[in-house]
């Protein structure tokens, strides 16, 4: 992969031809020529990126152009780094050496770029007949079957015998009811899901089933694979609808351009009173879907469309032109996983006892993806059963067979098709993926503002950075290539992860690429003019040699303290992205302030306690976490980073129901960081309070503001100040204590795109702008005592999806009434003493998908109107009377528990002995009112509904 490298340094070469090429007396032309020389090339890179696997000239060309583009973002770098250390100081004495640096670090540039120059030359002058031939690939007059990698995966899916699947019957039931019942209009069905899944072979099962066979006299399969043209698939699928109808393909058809093939596919379809069923396998994107659809007409006779796509957005947007479901293919269950590998290694007999332990962790490996089961166990089958050795090699060494070992070679190249379609930006967003350890669940904020840091995120229109950010990650996750671990209560994402056998194919091409290495245990030697390095595990790199000059990026995950610090000793002058989450420190190492070019500096969760004062010279600084570190004030030397753009600095402990929360005092002229887009938590009961509470007011880009300790008479500038936040999305403010009252009635008008609010303390009433708020998504209050019930005033909120009540109103009984909170999921009732009845009517809450109450101690009976609650999947009750969970416990007959048993997880709890006894009830078998059974267990963690 060459095209990210070099986008990524003609954006440098352009702003330092707009910025700093005037200063140079020497070495201009050469500068201009090189930027020149890899514009060029840059028309060819894709396509050659996608040639790179199965062509090793290509792949030997792309790798010099890379270290290319890599050698002059370093000498970029270095003198942009070098320029802005000189301009920090002032005076004669200090000018005169930074002028004698300033013409050295020039004449080291002007080399440089002569001698890339060279390079550049002979590189491009060695290879003009591979320019040639890239050419004539993009403009398609070269792509043969053997040159294209789109094809020959296909065919295996599509010819499999029914006898060797494993899990196929339920999914196939269900999309041949889907295809042969509904109504008479045409309709698309959707099969999507990451490759490997199986959406090909389920498909092809699905349209040879007799009863589908039976049912669509007109049936046509074409495949839309990125690399097929538009005139080929029409004309394929013009001579099947034709077969089928004993109608010869009109003489010249294959001479016909595009709206003529389609014209011709409608006439024979609306022409006929026969229900047609179009399968249009492996379609990557929506311009292959647009260029065939508005041939396939609504001929109202039951007519069907059926998809299978990688791509989830495009699943979606298909059904909802064309009406119709969409199904997303799961990994297999865990007893099919270990069924299909049996049959395939073992040739259907039982895993022997000895090799038991080994097959369960390769196929733990696998995560339920049917085609690396078969193509694992293929390699497995030919080893000797007797040998264990030859099994734990293979469990020891996965990474290493799938790189070289031709049985696996069909697998690696289902799963690289779907990172090679990428868009050079995506491809570095995946990569980057890869330093994170196995299996591990990564944090949506944490991802993306790597991504930022590390230069991958294009400016779009007016959105800001980490905007563009989330789009891309939703976009790798519609693509299926990341999956969604957890998704917060509005929809966003929280976490995510990726497969473990696509993370082990990025691994390896990041290797390969130079574009990220991981040093652990299995490769312990450091890497050689890395850019991205990731430290896993209690690794010793004793008196190791270490390359860090050209890094620019730094993970540590579990590193030893000794290692960490001989890691941090080195030359990290180029480093962006700093992550020590989590690792072994209590004071702040002091070699971090000397990496004037990091934008990216995480200390999550270690022990440090202060920052120095030189914390000043980062001035590239764009995220300062030290979330669950023990800072709690700033130097006033903060105040220089003024491009900085998240600042975290909090902890909080739960114990119980009790939370405690501690932020940090802010300087007090915090409204000079113009660029603040997240602020938590900040301490306002100092002396200087009044003066923070109206700087904040400046800080207009900012997106998330938090606030602890707000005295009431600062509840009016605080209004001030929030009104003049228009960017603002999620608002959190907690008062001095339980007890005490916050005043926030002042706010004439909140910000229009506030979405997230979280207030505690006391409140004489609900602020009256929260009623009109139509974009509010999430609500809690705690502790407000409010004298008036606040429902009939929050349940026409129209976009309230998640609400949390701790402690609002002196309830004694609570009515939701029909037909209000019609979007709401998730709703929390906490500590109401006196409420002895719940009342929920008819239409009310019709969406709730998660109910918890906790700390009623007088409410003994099951809500009343429960059973209305037809989407409902959680129900939690958490110290609550036991006259009240007794009911979750009886036999089946029991009328409040056939209540509640369409919900899927039921559970109760109470506090003990510093931990949560918690109690899963689990109904065995299918049906909905089968006997339910406990399952206890204890947690010292368990959180309650809220934080």
């Amino acid at each position: 992969m060459a095209e990210s490298p070099v986008i990524y340094l003609l954006g440098k070469l352009a702003s330092f031809c707009e910025n700093e090429i005037q200063h140079m007396r020497e070495g201009r032309e050469e500068l201009i020529a090189l930027r020149g020389e890899f514009e060029r090339i840059k028309a060819f890179l894709r396509v050659a990126d996608s040639m790179e696997e199965h062509n090793e000239e290509v792949k030997v060309w792309i790798k010099q152009i890379r270290e290319v583009a890599y050698e002059a973002e370093d000498a970029l770098d270095e003198f942009k780094l070098l320029l802005a250390h000189d301009h920090e100081g002032s005076g004669l004495l200090y000018k005169i050496p930074c002028c004698v640096r300033n013409m050295k670090a020039r004449y080291r540039l002007t080399a440089a770029i002569r001698s890339i120059s060279s390079r550049m030359k002979d590189i491009c002058e060695g290879h003009q007949r591979l320019s040639k031939k890239l050419k004539r690939v993009q403009q398609g007059s070269s792509s043969t079957r053997e040159d294209d990698p789109w094809q020959d995966h296909r065919a295996d899916a599509v010819f499999v015998e029914k006898s060797g699947l494993v899990g196929i019957e339920e999914p196939k039931t269900r999309l041949t009811q889907w295809l042969v019942g509904g109504i008479p209009e045409r309709e698309v069905i959707s099969v999507s899901g990451m490759g490997g899944l199986g959406k090909t072979t389920l498909a092809k099962q699905v349209f040879d089933d007799p009863v589908v066979r039976k049912h669509f006299p007109v049936r046509a399969w074409v495949t839309l694979s990125p690399s097929s043209k538009t005139e080929e698939l029409l004309m394929d699928m013009l001579q099947q609808i034709a077969s089928r109808i004993m109608k010869p393909v009109p003489s010249g058809a294959d001479t016909l351009d595009i709206d003529w093939l389609k014209m011709m596919i409608k006439r024979l379809l609306q022409g006929r009173r026969s229900r047609y069923l179009i399968v249009l396998d492996d379609v990557w994107h929506m311009d292959k879907w647009d260029a065939v659809k508005y041939a396939l007409p609504n001929n109202n006779h039951g007519s069907r469309i059926m998809i299978t796509t990688r791509n989830a957005e495009l699943a979606q947007a298909s059904c909802t032109e064309f009406v119709g479901k969409v199904y997303e293919m799961q990994p297999l269950p865990v007893e099919q996983s270990q069924k299909l590998f049996c049959r395939k290694t073992f040739k259907k007999n039982a895993c022997p006892s000895h090799l038991e332990e080994i097959c369960t962790d390769i196929l733990k490996k696998c995560e339920g993806l049917p085609l690396a089961i078969v193509a694992i166990s293929g390699v497995l089958a030919t080893k000797d059963k007797r040998r264990i050795d030859e099994w734990d090699l293979v469990r020891r060494s996965l990474q290493s067979e799938i790189d070289g070992n031709d049985k696996l070679k069909n697998m690696k190249k289902v799963l690289s098709l779907s990172f090679n379609d990428l868009p050079y930006y995506l491809k570095s967003c995946l990569l980057q993926i890869s330093v994170f350890p196995e299996a591990y669940a990564i944090e949506r904020m944490r991802l993306t503002r790597h991504w930022v840091a590390e230069g991958f995120v294009e400016m779009k229109d007016a959105k800001t950075m980490e905007e563009v950010a989330d789009d891309y990650l939703n976009e790798l996750v519609n693509r299926s290539l990341i999956h969604v671990v957890e998704r917060d209560s509005d929809g966003r994402i929280k976490s995510c992860r990726i497969h473990g056998l696509l993370r082990r194919i990025i691994t390896s091409k990041s290797r390969d690429q130079n574009f990220a290495a991981i040093v652990d245990e299995q490769s312990s030697v450091w890497p050689d003019r890395i850019r991205r390095c990731s430290v896993h595990n209690e690794l010793q790199i004793g008196q190791q040699n270490l390359s860090l000059s050209h890094l620019r990026s730094l993970y540590i995950f579990g590193v030893d303290k000794f290692s960490l610090y001989r890691i941090l000793a080195g030359d990290l002058k180029l480093l962006s992205v700093l992550d020590l989450q989590n690792a072994p420190l209590r004071r702040f190492p002091v070699q971090i302030v000397d990496m004037r070019s990091v934008k990216f500096l995480s200390l999550r969760h270690t022990q440090i306690q202060t920052l120095p004062t030189s914390m000043g010279r980062l001035q590239n600084l764009e995220t300062l976490d030290l979330k669950h570190t023990h800072v709690i004030s700033l130097p006033i030397e903060i105040m220089k980073l003024q491009r900085l753009c998240h600042l975290l600095v909090y902890r909080y402990q739960t114990v119980s129901y009790t939370h405690y929360k501690y932020g940090f005092s802010t300087p007090a002229q915090i409204g000079a960081l113009q660029s603040l887009q997240k602020l938590c938590y900040i301490d306002a009961d100092d002396d200087r309070t009044n003066n923070v509470i109206s700087e904040l007011g400046k800080l207009n880009q900012l997106r998330r503001l938090c606030i602890l300790k707000l005295k009431k008479e600062d509840g009016r500038k605080l209004c001030w100040s929030i009104a003049k936040l228009t960017n603002l999305q999620s608002l959190a403010v907690y008062s001095l204590g339980d007890d005490e009252e916050i005043d926030l009635q002042n706010l004439s008008s909140p910000p229009p795109l506030l979405q997230r609010i979280y207030l505690r303390g006391r409140m004489r009433a609900l602020p009256h702008w929260i009623a009109s708020m139509h974009g509010l998504a999430k609500l809690h209050l705690s502790w407000c005592l409010l004298k008036e019930d606040p429902l009939p005033s929050l349940q026409d909120l129209p976009s309230l999806v998640h609400l949390e009540l701790l402690q609002v109103h002196d309830w004694q009984t609570l009515c939701f009434k029909a037909k209000g909170f019609q979007k709401l999921k998730i709703l929390g009732l906490d500590y109401y003493e006196e409420l002895t009845f719940v009342q929920i009517e008819e239409e009310a809450m019709s969406n709730l998908e998660k109910l918890m109450i906790q700390r009623c101690k007088q409410l003994k009976s099951m809500p009343s109107g429960i059973e209305h609650l037809t989407k409902l999947k959680v129900l939690e009750f958490f110290d609550m009377p036991e006259e009240l969970t007794e009911k979750l416990k009886l036999e089946e007959k029991d009328g409040d528990y056939q209540k509640v048993a369409r919900a899927a997880e039921l559970r109760y709890g109470y506090w003990r002995d510093g931990a949560w006894d918690v109690t899963s009830v689990e109904r065995s078998g299918k049906e909905q009112s089968s006997r339910p059974q406990d399952t206890t267990m204890k947690r010292s963690n368990l959180p309650p509904c809220w934080k």
